[in-house]
């Protein structure tokens, strides 16, 4: 009884606008800090080591990257599964699935690691390492896959704080961390000399913090309603956590994929420049949503929890809350984008005109995109709360990649580099087309409107 309560206390509450943006914060901040002080790790290597060694941190990221997919893909639909039981009262059935999923992905990191290590050399020449950048990339890219199975860990216990009742706890824990990567960042570089590869054992032992911390959390908390207990294979469990957060990891991998489209595009229009430019641009895009992630992340669980609950009028005010919501900060992001290009392009570039000027016009085309990227947003985070994974998949594979490369290769032809900065939100309104269909397709069969 003593669980249920507690369960009933972080999940079942009543339902507002002010009362969802409240359980929200933890997360909202947590996802606005851990954009930032990823912009200050890069900024450390490009200060204190030099250009080239940035270049080799964008070269091996992506191997962290795709690992961060697949353990956000059995997170997201992992955390679903979980909030939809705890709704239904299963609460030991939630807790097995919980350790099964958290160990699963363990082993899976594991994987990553000891494969990267093994194949490093292979790895980073396919991903774009060349003769001269080699000794850097491997240097940066040794402790980067040591440090997945942290970096992995900790990121799905994050997520899973927030089924627990704990967002703010999830919340501490990336900031201490990303505090302790800033601190550590310039002690290894600047004080130490450990140049590149002390950017990556700092960014590990802020990992290390996040993933021990949570893991001690569950393992010895036995009051709350999601903690660990002994794991139960269950195949179908799996299979249907990474059905329903396949959404999430395409969304992770498309970016790289229109990435590399990007580049080639702009480096035929402009040079090196103009993918410097995009560069800007694209942090700028990944700082300000920020806060749509945070706000999506922290209401998923309660939407999963209320649907397994049967809670259909909670679900209708969910529904009608995080639409305005969404559309208040949409708004909000679209002002901020203008006053906000110029300082953003001047962290990157203050010391080359050309790429400052592209990438402060560039955020400001792109900034129409913010009027509708919330909405895409939820409408993927909401089916995956459902269990609708091949819903969310279909609205997240439209929206990253199908959407984004059409008017890529299209737009620069008649627009040049405008028309690179402009697809972005031309893929936005594409998705919202189809994510305004979808959500009245679906809500007959959710109820939530």
């Amino acid at each position: 009884m003593e669980h249920k309560m507690s369960q009933e206390h972080s999940l079942s509450f009543a339902i507002s606008g002010k009362a969802l943006m409240k359980y929200a914060l933890p997360t909202i901040l947590s996802s606005i800090f851990m954009n930032v002080y990823s912009l200050v790790d890069s900024l450390f290597v490009a200060n204190l080591v030099s250009i080239e060694a940035l270049s080799a941190v964008n070269i091996v990221g992506p191997a962290l990257a795709i690992a961060l997919a697949v353990g956000t893909m059995i997170a997201t639909g992992g955390c679903a599964l979980v909030s939809k039981q705890m709704g239904e009262g299963d609460e030991q059935g939630a807790r097995q699935n919980f350790s099964f999923f958290v160990l699963f992905a363990f082993a899976v990191s594991l994987a990553f690691c000891l494969l990267g290590l093994a194949f490093r050399a292979p790895i980073l020449r396919l991903m774009g390492a060349d003769d001269a950048l080699y000794p850097l990339c491997e240097a940066y890219a040794v402790p980067v896959f040591l440090i997945i199975p942290f970096a992995m860990i900790g990121m799905i216990l994050q997520i899973f704080f927030v089924a627990a009742g704990a967002p703010g706890l999830g919340f501490g824990l990336s900031l201490v961390g990303g505090i302790l990567n800033i601190v550590l960042d310039y002690v290894f570089i600047a004080v130490v000399k450990w140049g590149i590869a002390g950017a990556a054992l700092a960014t590990g032992i802020g990992y290390c913090v996040q993933s021990l911390v949570g893991a001690a959390y569950f393992a010895f908390k036995r009051g709350g309603s999601l903690y660990f207990v002994k794991p139960k294979w269950n195949g179908r469990a799996l299979l249907k956590s990474c059905s329903n957060g396949m959404s999430e990891m395409v969304s992770m991998l498309a970016v790289s994929i229109t990435m590399i489209v990007m580049n080639v595009i702009l480096m035929d229009l402009t040079g090196s420049d103009g993918v410097a430019a995009a560069a800007v641009v694209l942090s700028a895009q990944t700082l300000l949503s920020a806060v749509y992630m945070g706000y999506l992340e922290g209401i998923a669980p309660v939407i999963s929890y209320n649907y397994g609950a049967g809670e259909t009028e909670k679900l209708q005010k969910i529904y009608r809350a995080a639409l305005k919501t969404i559309a208040l900060l949409s708004l909000m992001t679209f002002i901020a984008s203008f006053p906000a290009a110029k300082p953003l392009a001047r962290i990157y570039a203050r010391g080359n005109a050309h790429v400052m000027a592209m990438a402060v016009e560039g955020i400001k085309i792109f900034a129409a995109a913010f009027l509708l990227m919330g909405f895409n947003m939820f409408a993927s985070s909401m089916f995956t709360a459902f269990n609708d994974g091949k819903t969310s998949a279909i609205l997240s594979l439209l929206r990253t990649l199908v959407f984004l490369i059409i008017p890529l290769l299209i737009l620069p032809q008649f627009l040049g580099v405008n028309g690179v900065w402009l697809s972005l939100p031309a893929a936005e309104v594409l998705a919202a087309a189809v994510s305004t269909y979808y959500f009245k397709a679906k809500k007959a069969v959710y109820h939530y409107a």
